[in-house]
């Protein structure tokens, strides 16, 4: 049975400030999205040589230790960011002409979006603390291309 409580844990009767920050260790968290574009591919046999789209699915996944009050990010901010870097401008669009000139491929597109929100995070502040770890694109439920830290800092 569930026990209802009485009274809720306040900030410096019940908790000190500095428990708040449980640890110090780097963590991941984690955002889906989803939107929907439609594009075709360039120098290719097959129906993606034909106008198409897609529900595309985004997981953007960052990492950091948490601040003073135990959040990494919150995911407010990354929702608010994805949105206004990748999502926004991408959802209901024809892709090959609001991208920068490419085939408008999963592994081009999916570069494309951890570079916008890799810079998103150093021009509002939150890197170094905060880190892009990796962002994966589902072009269909069964198919995705990732883009991850290590391999773009790959020469």
């Amino acid at each position: 049975m569930y026990k209802i409580p009485t009274d809720v844990q306040r900030i410096g009767r019940d908790i000190a400030p500095e428990q708040l920050r449980y640890h110090t260790k780097r963590v991941l968290v984690a955002k889906e999205f989803t939107f929907d574009s439609a594009h075709h591919l360039h120098c290719y046999e097959g129906k993606c040589q034909n106008l198409h789209g897609h529900t595309y699915r985004v997981l953007v996944t960052m990492s950091g230790a948490p601040d003073e009050r135990g959040l990494t990010i919150d995911f407010a901010d990354m929702k608010r960011i994805a949105k206004s870097r990748i999502i926004d401008p991408l959802d209901h669009q024809y892709l090959n002409e609001v991208l920068p000139p490419m085939n408008t491929t999963a592994e081009n597109m999916v570069v494309w979006m951890f570079e916008q929100l890799e810079l998103a995070l150093e021009e509002e502040g939150f890197a170094p603390r905060v880190r892009l770890e990796e962002v994966k694109l589902w072009e269909t439920p069964t198919s995705y291309a990732a883009a991850t830290r290590a391999m773009m800092e790959e020469l």
